[in-house]
């Protein structure tokens, strides 16, 4: 067994006999990892990769360390405003994620449902819930989330208001595209920034939320240059790094760090070969512990995944001038949002701009918009001759996905896109 592998035991068996006093060996897991991936990145990935997933352990583990300095959300909370207060916003679902790393997700999950949580909740909601309530996870000051994309956002902050005192603040968003549905949210969202005033102590500088917008616009072109040069070059990456980018794109979107990355993997991509395999565009999350998936999509010369929807679920500029304003017509039209009719639309365009050989839609277990929808994508895909596979799974509970079954339909539509290219 190696070191790793066996402080991820020791942690385990920690978080589950003494939760209060797991924690700090948690962080310190955190910032171990954090410290490898500097010194020691993973071998057979691209610097792109590598310095992206540097940059998200840190975000991760230096913000956990410092009380205060962040606060809780779900992916689409506005973390711009967030930032405004030097506060960095960490999603629930992305720490779920992290803390399966420890392979705690199932203990978590079983705590929450033996709490009274539903079985049918998404397991990323379980997986944090069951981690607070069991004594293992610290509390923040605050939180904020959206009723974007997950029914389940509302009911879990709720629960961790009721039971751990956490304050959050909940953000409407209207289904419909419209004047008045944007000045609605775009209100919630100055009061927003009214409420963390008062929290924090320091004042709102509007000045700030515009430059925080302008780099964002900034980024989303450099990184639509990148998907582009993706179809061309290979640019070896793993499962877990189009997490990590999910993660740039939600929680750091706007600063000059991540945009300095996205350039530096624009010109660092032009260094390696050209890519002859098969383009994939992957739809939904992202399974990153399946064994099937890694296999076909860690650092294979083959497949590779050019782009994720849920990386680019917003794809326009900006107005700068009139931010809450901004802010609230792109969390509306957001293709996560709305009838899923919007989506398949957008992922549609996408797919024009694209050209993926083929498109994975990934239906993650409790998530009813994704499994309800994706027929009337693979519609989409077939009106334009675009070969899309459908796999049931959960991101992250592994006892809810089965590898053997997995592999059997992902190999049969990989061969069927190698040869002759018709629609499974």
């Amino acid at each position: 067994m190696s070191i790793v592998n066996g402080y991820i035991d020791y942690v385990r068996n920690q978080a589950i006999e003494n939760p209060q006093k797991s924690w700090e060996k948690i962080l310190f897991g955190f910032q171990a990892n954090k410290l490898r991936t500097k010194v020691l990145p993973k071998k057979g990935i691209s610097k792109g990769y590598q310095k992206l997933e540097t940059m998200m352990m840190s975000l991760v583990a230096d913000s956990l360390s410092r009380k205060g300095s962040y606060v809780w959300g779900n992916i689409f909370a506005p973390c711009e405003i967030m930032q405004c207060f030097g506060l960095n916003t960490l999603s629930i679902e992305c720490l779920s994620c992290y803390l399966a790393g420890y392979h705690l997700e199932d203990y978590f999950i079983d705590y929450a449902q033996n709490m009274g949580l539903a079985s049918t909740l998404c397991s990323y909601h379980k997986t944090f819930t069951g981690a607070v309530d069991s004594g293992v996870v610290p509390v923040p000051d605050y939180a904020v989330t959206t009723s974007l994309s997950c029914d389940g956002n509302l009911n879990t902050f709720r629960y961790l208001e009721k039971k751990k005192g956490v304050p959050f603040a909940f953000l409407d968003v209207p289904y419909a595209d419209d004047a008045a549905s944007v000045e609605y949210l775009a209100e919630q969202l100055r009061n927003l920034a009214r409420e963390l005033e008062e929290r924090t102590g320091l004042p709102f500088e509007e000045e700030k939320l515009k430059d925080t917008l302008r780099i964002e616009n900034e980024t989303r072109k450099e990184l639509m240059r990148f998907f582009e040069l993706q179809k061309e070059y290979y640019y070896p990456g793993e499962l877990i790094s189009h997490l990590y980018m999910m993660m740039g794109m939600h929680l750091l979107i706007g600063t000059q760090e991540f945009l300095d990355l996205i350039r530096f993997m624009i010109k660092d991509i032009q260094t390696y070969p050209k890519f002859q395999g098969k383009r994939i565009l992957w739809i939904h999350l992202l399974p990153f512990y399946q064994e099937s998936l890694q296999k076909y999509f860690n650092q294979n010369e083959e497949y590779q995944i050019i782009a994720s929807d849920i990386i680019i679920d917003f794809m326009e500029e900006l107005e700068v001038e009139d931010p809450f304003r901004a802010l609230a017509h792109k969390i509306i039209r957001n293709l996560y949002n709305g009838a899923y009719s919007h989506k398949a639309e957008m992922i549609g365009n996408l797919a024009d701009e694209l050209a993926p050989d083929a498109v994975i839609h990934f239906c993650h277990w409790g998530c009813k918009q994704a499994s309800g929808g994706s027929i009337l994508l693979k519609e989409k895909m077939q009106e334009k001759g675009i070969p899309m596979l459908i796999l049931d799974g959960d991101g992250i509970d592994r006892r809810n996905s089965h590898d053997g079954q997995i592999k059997t339909r992902l190999e049969a539509f990989l061969e069927l896109i190698g040869t002759e290219g018709k629609i499974c």
